[in-house]
């Protein structure tokens, strides 16, 4: 059976998409520090702990499993964190990565996956972002996501190394069997920081600018849920695997919803309150991020099938209430 090196296999997104790459008929082997990742949630193949930066590490998994590509979902990811400490963002994101990509030539494997992310756009307000749309990161997250992509490419030049890129930014949802979910400390993403007021876990939501130029004032984001993602990973997957050359693709729905909108829809989709409470804007955070997705629709036949806010708040509020991980 063919195996594929999944780095941040333990964590939210990089979970789903190993339990994707067994189901497809891969042996998908995860290697992950367990710095944000839980060993529960290595469920669908053997798990490497390990961090990106340790080269003879990586070698000895490259040499032990000869995998056929590397899907890399391995990364730190909070804005705020990025804006205060954007070194270890440098340090971790840019520099594992290399090492990783280094490893990765070394031992042959030349088909590489990369979950990069629609931050490396920055602030274009008004604008349904597209793959040719100028990147202008607005901070050490996505400027380090950008450096990924250009290594990527220097790679692909100097060691016919091919790549598919995919960028997007809200993930979303959950398994809907219940298997994996989406579980972080600390937490910092919008809905399960809401299902956890709602279910008395937290007092109340704080809702992080209220005055962007928005309908209602609420910065907007462009949300995949994370089945639909991890189909895109597996497309790209086959892509590479049929001989075709690097390609970036978008993934969204081209439509964003506001803060307030997620807030509005979890109340209907679990018939409770959301206790909320203004608080100042996040250094970092764009107005609004849209992305669209044509050309994956085009060339790799990918739609977003589930990315709908009921079906995401939906699966997430089940595994929300029936699961989570222990270290």
């Amino acid at each position: 059976m063919k195996h594929v090196l999944v780095t941040g296999g333990a964590g939210y997104i990089g979970s789903h998409a190993c339990k994707a790459l067994q189901t497809a008929g891969y042996v998908p082997v995860t290697y992950d520090n367990l710095s944000t990742g839980w060993a529960d949630a290595v469920k669908f193949g053997p798990l490497e702990q390990g961090d990106l930066t340790d080269r003879a590490n990586l070698d000895r998994v490259f040499n032990k499993y000869q995998p056929v590509a590397v899907m890399h979902f391995a990364a730190l990811s909070q804005v705020g964190e990025a804006m205060r400490a954007p070194g270890i963002y440098w340090q971790n994101n840019v520099v594992g990565s290399l090492c990783l990509i280094e490893s990765a030539v070394a031992s042959g494997c030349l088909n590489f996956v990369f979950s990069s992310t629609c931050a490396t756009y920055g602030d274009q307000d008004g604008v349904l972002l597209d793959e040719s749309s100028p990147q202008r990161p607005i901070n050490a997250y996505g400027a380090s996501k950008r450096a990924i992509e250009d290594i990527l490419a220097n790679f692909g030049e100097s060691h016919d190394l091919k790549s598919v890129i995919f960028r997007y930014f809200n993930v979303a949802g959950a398994d809907p069997d219940g298997e994996v979910g989406e579980f972080h400390q600390p937490e910092t993403h919008l809905i399960p920081l809401t299902l956890d007021v709602i279910d008395g876990k937290r007092p109340a939501l704080t809702v992080n600018g209220t005055d962007y130029d928005t309908s209602d004032g609420t910065c907007i984001r462009d949300y995949v849920h994370v089945m639909d993602l991890v189909d895109a990973h597996l497309a790209g997957l086959y892509w590479l695997e049929a001989g075709k050359g690097s390609r970036i693709f978008n993934l969204g729905t081209g439509r964003g919803f506001s803060v307030r909108e997620v807030i509005d829809h979890s109340r209907i989709v679990t018939n409770r309150d959301v206790p909320c409470e203004n608080g100042p804007r996040r250094p970092g955070d764009c107005t609004k991020l849209v992305s669209g997705s044509d050309r994956a629709e085009k060339e790799l036949g990918w739609k977003p099938r589930r990315s709908t806010l009921e079906a995401m708040i939906t699966d997430a509020w089940r595994w929300h209430q029936n699961g989570h991980y222990e270290r």
